[in-house]
């Protein structure tokens, strides 16, 4: 394996309170522009129906939200389009038991632009009680999969390692919805798993730079605690380079050529491979430190 960082020898734990405040500004941000402005949820997670409605010749969403003002329209935007069509995304609320949506919309767009040939594709609808058993499934499952994972690397490590990692991987989650916010991507089915995904892969790569820090443990006895981490993080520095690296190359390519469909699945991988390994580096490590020198102060006070 190529050595990128052959021989480094960077402090890493000494930074982590400056590290941990960027984290933290981050992610406060993120919670307080979702507190205003809520959280973008798809069709899937809060019922309705989405279409993609492509007109042979361009028009503009404003124009397509005035021709449904009088239907509950929630979203209108541009979906792009191959050559000169023009592809329009229309998220709206359907009621149970009231006329077909979707031939409500067909017939408006057709009488506000009978020159335009119009066709309705990708329908997507879900209930607004599958809505909420999807979002409540999804909760459930996320709160699973932490707690299970506090369980293996207590059992594999100590149980400060475990915290941890479970800290590292809040941060990432939050760090990631926090840009998913931010540039108002929709929590969809495919950005729920993106996110499961995310989960698996930030923490094999703590679980990695923890098991090279148990090593050392055993080999430098005399060493602190702070040199070990330290030590450990440069060591699998280069393999963490390069396996994010490999990761965000994959993710940019199906972000540009991925289509609109998996464009939330591949923004919310690039962001969580950055802090994945940002986390390694800059949190899980440091707050083990933190964790063990209190637990040591603790001790001596007794």
């Amino acid at each position: 394996m190529p050595q990128f960082f052959k021989n480094a020898h960077y402090k890493f734990v000494v930074h982590r309170w400056r590290t941990l405040t960027i984290s933290g500004i981050i992610i406060l941000a993120g919670i307080i522009m979702m507190i205003a402005r809520g959280i973008n949820w798809s069709v899937d997670f809060r019922g309705g129906m989405d279409l993609t409605v492509r007109f042979s010749q361009t028009v503009s969403d404003g124009a397509v939200r005035a021709a449904l003002s009088d239907l509950q329209v929630g979203e209108v935007k541009t979906a792009g389009g191959l050559g000169a069509h023009s592809d329009i995304l229309i998220r709206m609320k359907v009621d149970e038991g009231g006329p077909n949506p979707q031939e409500q919309v067909g017939q408006k767009l057709r009488a506000a632009f009978p020159g335009n040939e119009i066709e309705i594709r990708n329908v997507a609808m879900v209930g607004p009680r599958v809505g909420r058993d999807l979002r409540n499934s999804a909760i459930i499952s996320g709160l699973v999969a932490v707690v299970l994972l506090l369980i293996y690397i207590s059992w594999r490590f100590r149980f400060e390692f475990a915290v941890g990692g479970i800290i590292a991987l809040v941060h990432n989650v939050g760090v990631t919805l926090a840009f998913l916010v931010f540039f108002d991507y929709e929590l969809s089915l495919s950005v729920l798993a993106a996110f499961l995904t995310l989960v698996g892969y930030s923490i094999n790569d703590t679980v990695v730079v923890f098991d090279r820090i148990r090593e050392n443990m055993k080999k430098l006895r005399g060493s602190t605690l702070r040199d070990i981490m330290d030590l450990s993080i440069n060591e699998t520095l280069s393999r963490s380079v390069i396996t994010s690296v490999t990761v965000f190359i994959t993710t940019l390519v199906l972000y540009i050529w991925g289509g609109e469909v998996l464009r939330g699945f591949s923004f919310v991988m690039m962001v969580g491979v950055i802090t994945s390994a940002y986390a390694t580096v800059f949190v899980s490590a440091p707050v083990v430190v933190e964790w063990a020198e209190k637990a040591v102060l603790k001790g001596k006070k007794k």
